[in-house]
């Protein structure tokens, strides 16, 4: 006897408790849109993860030290820099519709430097850089289900903050595989291939932390 799978009910209208929803559901962006619940969360190929609560001191702080350096490098340039909350979503291509995407998350901070892929809505695309800084309650996240979904959808720089101990490892993309990375450590001058130019030493990453 074949095992009965159980359905499950999608809402036509908006959300506003997010116990409502099914946690083995699959969503798309237009089901995400239509949830105006106070927790912030992310889909992944259409599965629900709930974001980490309020970001710690250290966190807030390691976010503002990047998001600072990266805005003054590229200021008057064609590549832009955002920080969380802004919605990135994963869609097949340009003209998959918001029923049919089924990725949306929020990275800590992402470059994107193709106009084109800019809306009110955030970053329909895959951003070229992606930082994200590891919390005890999100790192299985980031370095499994993100690392792979920016790996398939060609985000060239993948970078992992590790705030204890102070380090950062930067993933780069070749031949659509994240084969290189480089951990950079307390002292280094990073060296990134989108940025190219750009000087960051490990130290100003963590200062104030």
């Amino acid at each position: 006897m074949s095992k009965k799978v159980k359905e499950y009910r999608i809402h036509d209208q908006p959300v506003e408790d997010i116990s409502v929803l099914e946690p083995e559901a699959t969503y798309s962006y237009a089901d995400y849109l239509k949830w105006n619940f106070e927790e912030r969360v992310e889909l992944i190929k259409g599965k629900l993860f709930k974001m980490s609560p309020a970001p710690t001191r250290g966190h807030q702080a390691i976010n503002g030290n990047i998001h600072g350096v990266f805005w003054s490098f590229l200021r008057k340039k064609p590549c832009k820099v955002f920080a969380a909350p802004f919605d990135v979503r994963f869609p097949h291509s340009k003209e998959t519709s918001d029923k049919e995407t089924y990725t949306v998350v929020q990275p800590d901070i992402c470059v994107v430097c193709d106009p084109e892929k800019l809306d009110d809505a955030g970053c329909k695309g895959a951003p070229d850089l992606i930082v994200e800084i590891l919390s005890p309650s999100s790192s299985d996240k980031d370095l499994k289900d993100k690392f792979r979904l920016y790996e398939e959808y060609g985000v060239r720089e993948y970078w992992v903050v590790y705030p204890s101990p102070h380090v950062l490892e930067i993933f780069y993309l070749e031949n659509n595989k994240y084969s290189k990375s480089q951990k950079y450590l307390p002292g280094d001058l990073v060296i990134s291939e989108v940025l190219s130019g750009l000087i960051l030493n490990v130290n100003d990453v963590f200062e104030g932390v």
